[in-house]
């Protein structure tokens, strides 16, 4: 396995205050995107087919083309290519009716969030309706009242999102069985194509150009953080996804890169 190591450095001195290590992951042919949560791994290739990592294997999860898959606490779920829900219950995924979204996240605290496509509205899944879908009935849905290109929650810290302008954002104190928020807050200093939040509350975002950053500081008093930290790497990324302490970065050539601190 061939490491890269990569040196972040402390923005205010000069001593090593972290460090990652990076080595490809197992192969997976012209990935996009990828998404890990409570020790799974998923990903969607180029043909828009959805895989599970099975030890160092990757494993076609069902013949539907999937856009977008997400794995966490609400299980795991995809939408796919004309903008459907599904959610994979008991071997297989089941479509359900009640919104169509482009992209769809399962990090939170039970519950769902999800961008639909064109006019780029949110929507939140209560934990209860999320936990308990079986793939019978209509889902409930509940506006979030904000545009987002991406989406993405965590158990702990709140929601994030981009906006159509690649502007940050987290929704605080997010009532994961009525979706309601306390407002959000714009996170300044860098412009973004997608952030995620791993189930621990740690927050990546990969910017326009392809550079990783990891926004740190982050408690439950200061759910925005302090300040971005670049997470330097050889190649540019277009995806990543973090659990249990290993980044997962998808780069804008097709590999899977997996990096430990």
């Amino acid at each position: 396995m061939k490491f890269i190591p990569v040196i972040l450095l402390g923005l205010c001195s000069l001593t090593i205050s972290n460090a990652w290590y990076c080595s490809y992951a197992p192969k997976l042919l012209n990935a996009q995107q990828i998404d890990a949560g409570l020790g799974n791994v998923v990903a969607r290739d180029n043909l828009n087919i959805a895989y599970s990592l099975i030890g160092e294997q990757w494993q076609r999860l069902s013949t539907i083309r999937f856009k977008h898959v997400s794995v966490g606490p609400a299980g795991l779920w995809g939408c796919d290519t004309t903008n459907r829900v599904y959610k994979f219950v008991a071997g297989n995924f089941q479509c359900s009716s009640g919104a169509s979204l482009q992209q769809v996240d399962a990090g939170g605290n039970d519950h769902i969030v999800g961008v639909q496509p064109n006019n780029q509205n949110t929507y939140c899944l209560s934990g209860c309706n999320a936990l308990t879908y079986s793939g019978v009935g209509s889902l409930r849905w509940s506006s979030l009242a904000k545009k987002m290109r991406y989406y993405s929650c965590g158990t702990k810290f709140g929601c994030w999102g981009v906006d159509r302008s690649y502007r940050v954002y987290v929704a605080k104190n997010v009532n994961t069985e009525n979706c309601n928020t306390s407002g959000w807050t714009q996170v300044t200093g860098l412009y973004m194509k997608m952030v995620e939040v791993g189930t621990d509350g740690s927050v990546f975002g990969v910017t326009k150009d392809g550079k990783i950053y990891q926004r740190v500081g982050i408690t439950s008093q200061l759910q925005e953080g302090k300040k971005w930290v670049p997470v330097p790497m050889s190649m540019t990324v277009r995806h990543v996804s973090y659990d249990l302490g290993t980044l997962w970065a998808v780069t804008n050539s097709g590999v899977v890169m997996k990096c430990t601190s």
